[in-house]
């Protein structure tokens, strides 16, 4: 009996099907169309209408055609990683209205057309990662509503237009680690309340802007490990009002001073933020602190520098009342030489004078 129901889908799993595609294996009963790693050049013809994953990873396409895949309007999952492709030409993915998931990730896609998310409202997953992206245009995904999860990372992305992910309202997971920016600026996620994971780690940031993350109500896991960043403000955290939010800040080069201490300090007290890594949080600068442990010895920080406020303001002290000592002394110094000077004779006192015979003699 097993035999009579396995030998009719070994047949079609050879390639039985006329629709089918030279040098690919199709799967009739689940409509599935695989054309990995065959050298392929071009989208091959002849692809079964009904097709709905068509795995086409590993071949050398190079480009994506005006309107491939008109036509093969069933199709749910497109899979071309590591094909060599380095141009998506406009409309090229426009047919393709049920697709859900898009995997471009390993080619060389230096831009995207700006139609690139035409009628694509479906697509739910979407990666791009292990490209040679360097900017994210304004209309780029403008119409993938329905977009889940977005992996955009091992590119050379430096420049994200505001408005680039306005679009994308369903996205839960953004992934961006691994680029080259340098600022997570307000009004970036604007329209992303419901994102639960954005990835930031191994880029450039050495800023976070005060409203940036405000918008996100349901981020779970924040990454901004090995950046640049050198200092935080606690405003920048205290605008993410989120049920629960665990942060990854590790491998910056943080210099450790009593006000970054008092940022940390703050965040560990606010009870909906977690630092994960806070134990691995060490110091830049200064240069006697590096390498240090911030977990370790961010209490010292605000002694020594507490320390150093008094030093100061003792020497200041010093100073200005050995100023004053100094003022007073010259000044009853002063006075005593006038007193002194009142109490000497005038020249013409210093003198007896006579009058003898009408005239006047000194002696």
């Amino acid at each position: 009996m097993l035999c009579v129901i396995f030998l009719p889908i070994t047949l079609l799993v050879a390639g039985g099907s006329k629709l089918c595609p030279h040098q690919c294996s199709c799967y009739e009963a689940s409509e599935l169309v695989d054309c990995r790693s065959r050298d392929f050049t071009h989208i091959p013809h002849s692809i079964p209408h009904g097709t709905w994953l068509l795995d086409l990873s590993g071949n050398k396409l190079s480009e994506l055609r005006s309107t491939t895949f008109t036509g093969i309007w069933a199709l749910r999952v497109l899979l071309l990683s590591q094909s060599n492709m380095q141009v998506v030409h406009s409309q090229a993915l426009s047919s393709l209205t049920f697709l859900e998931k898009l995997d471009l990730s390993y080619n060389e896609l230096r831009v995207l057309p700006p139609d690139f998310s035409q009628g694509l409202t479906s697509l739910k997953d979407l990666k791009l990662s292990h490209n040679a992206l360097e900017r994210l245009e304004t209309h780029s995904f403008k119409e993938l509503e329905s977009l889940e999860r977005l992996d955009l990372s091992h590119n050379h992305i430096q420049v994200i237009e505001v408005g680039a992910f306005r679009g994308l309202i369903m996205l839960r997971h953004l992934n961006l680690a691994w680029n080259q920016l340098t600022v997570l600026q307000g009004g970036l996620l604007t329209m992303q309340q419901g994102l639960g994971v954005l990835l930031l780690d191994h880029n450039n940031i050495s800023k976070i802007e005060a409203e940036a993350l405000a918008p996100l109500q349901t981020l779970t896991i924040l990454n901004l490990e090995a950046n640049q960043l050198r200092s935080l403000k606690f405003k920048t955290f205290l605008n993410l009002q989120t049920p629960s939010t665990h942060l990854q800040m590790s491998e910056n080069p943080w210099m450790c001073d009593c006000e970054l201490h008092r940022v940390f300090n703050k965040i560990l007290y606010v009870r909906h933020l977690h630092v994960d890594d806070y134990m691995n949080i060490t110091c830049h600068s200064p240069l006697l602190l590096a390498g240090a442990s911030l977990g370790l010895m961010h209490s010292q920080l605000c002694i020594a520098e507490t320390a150093t406020v008094l030093i100061i303001t003792g020497t200041v002290m010093v100073t200005v009342v050995a100023a004053m000592v100094m003022a007073e002394r010259k000044r009853k110094k002063k006075k005593m030489n006038l007193e002194k000077q009142g109490n000497e004779p005038m020249p013409w006192e210093s003198h007896k004078w006579e009058e003898k015979g009408g005239k006047v003699n000194r002696y």
